[in-house]
């Protein structure tokens, strides 16, 4: 069936609605994609979730949500019910920054004891990748908060940390490529989902690392990373464009670092190249 078939079909009968229960182990977008088309359902919807995962995107797609106008009942984020027949109101909205993007900027901050303002970002913002910053802080890196945005400055050297990143995996991959760079041993944990995102990005990120000269004890859920000098390579970026992101970081510090197929970096951004050569000027 191709794809302007399908399309039509789904103009043609419309989503009944109905009872469903959803696995969201692996990821919550499917979650965030049926919350988003059940207001548009004849009929009510019902979502019961099984599996155990931290859902910061589901609380920013309630909220977006109820901005535009539509009401969702839920029971934590086991039970959800939309009632159906809603429509989305118009209405101006302001988008905040992107959390998961700007991590890459703080973390060149932190990499090269340089100082990067990220504006109209903030701590209380709906984007739990935002609290990377944090992290950062434990590494020695300053924060600062204003009206403008946020401030990371780097240290003369970065700390190691133990950390869990299951709610802000996105930015797991930011952390494993400055790691080689800090005075002791960075520890992720708590990130085995990542594993079914666009790669096994566990797996990805050490084979990459490796590939650098780093050491690396891989696990199940996150990954243990040593401090390193760095030997050139050419990166794979397996089409993940946060891996070509993370990675691009290394040759803040280290030559001779390559990233193969950058254009994979169009998913969500794609003049990376050209707003980190930026930072330069």
């Amino acid at each position: 069936m191709t794809m302007d078939i399908f399309l039509s079909l789904l103009r043609q009968t419309g989503l009944e609605g109905g009872r469903t229960r959803l696995d969201v182990s692996k990821s919550s977008q499917f979650l965030t994609a049926l919350l988003l088309i059940a207001p548009c359902a004849k009929n009510d919807v019902e979502i019961e979730v099984v599996g155990d995962r931290e859902m910061p995107y589901i609380d920013i797609t309630l909220a977006v949500m109820e901005a535009f106008g539509v009401q969702v009942v839920s029971d934590g984020y086991k039970y959800f019910r939309i009632e159906g027949g809603q429509r989305y109101q118009p209405r101006i909205y302001n988008v905040e920054p992107d959390a998961s993007n700007a991590s890459y900027f703080f973390a060149a901050a932190a990499l090269t004891g340089g100082r990067v303002t990220v504006q109209h970002l903030h701590l209380d913002s709906m984007q739990g990748d935002v609290q990377f910053v944090r992290i950062l802080e434990q590494m020695g890196c300053q924060v600062a908060v204003s009206d403008i945005g946020i401030t990371v400055t780097g240290p003369h050297q970065l700390k190691g940390v133990d950390v869990d990143m299951r709610a802000i995996s996105d930015t797991a991959l930011t952390l494993a490529a400055i790691a080689p760079f800090a005075d002791s041993k960075v520890t992720i944990r708590n990130i085995e989902h990542t594993r079914w995102q666009e790669t096994d990005r566990i797996h990805a990120m050490v084979t990459e690392l490796r590939r650098l000269g780093v050491p690396v004890i891989e696990h199940q859920d996150g990954l243990e990373v040593s401090p390193s000098s760095i030997t050139p390579a050419a990166i794979d970026t397996y089409e993940d464009h946060r891996m070509a992101m993370a990675f691009s970081l290394v040759g803040l510090k280290a030559r001779g670092i390559r990233i193969n197929d950058p254009d994979c970096v169009s998913k969500t951004f794609p003049n990376y190249f050209e707003v980190l050569q930026g930072l330069y000027s």
